[in-house]
């Protein structure tokens, strides 16, 4: 397993971030769902990686700049023929590390509410991440959970 810094180029990691997409869209109403588009997660301030294994994609995630000392962590996905193999875990000790050696002294996150989500907040919580208020430009939604750790 090797991570990565990813351009977003290529068919296998828009394929992803659709099933992704597809994922969560029966849990959450449009105006709570806060996932980026291919576009949006291509900008300067967003930091893209992939998780491989050879040549086959296994998960993605990135963390993007709020301001010069706090990032939020985006786009987390481990593609579902790979689960429970340490894919999410080996990702977010990456971001972690890769947004503490960009500076960032704060990383947060939103992810969802309901029991869907469960496990991502699991995984949150067992790296340290907290529960918050939001942060950025969210506002309370009861579809949102925004959790937070120091780096």
């Amino acid at each position: 397993m090797h991570i990565i810094r990813d351009d977003l180029r290529g068919p296998d990691i828009a394929a992803l971030l659709q099933a992704h997409l597809d994922d969560f869209a029966p849990h959450s109403p449009p105006e709570s769902r806060h996932a980026l588009d291919l576009e949006a997660l291509r900008q300067p301030d967003v930091y893209f990686y992939t998780v491989w294994e050879d040549d086959d994609l296994l998960g993605c995630g990135a963390f993007k700049r709020l301001d010069a000392r706090h990032a939020e962590i985006k786009s987390m996905r481990t593609d579902s023929r790979h689960l429970r193999r340490g894919v999410a875990r080996a990702l977010l000790t990456h971001l972690i590390d890769e947004a503490r050696a960009a500076g960032f002294e704060r990383l947060s996150l939103e992810t969802g509410s309901v029991a869907h989500f469960a496990p991502a907040r699991q995984l949150y919580a067992a790296f340290g991440f907290e529960t918050c208020g939001p942060f950025g430009d969210y506002v309370e939604d009861p579809y949102s959970v925004f959790m937070t750790r120091s780096l």
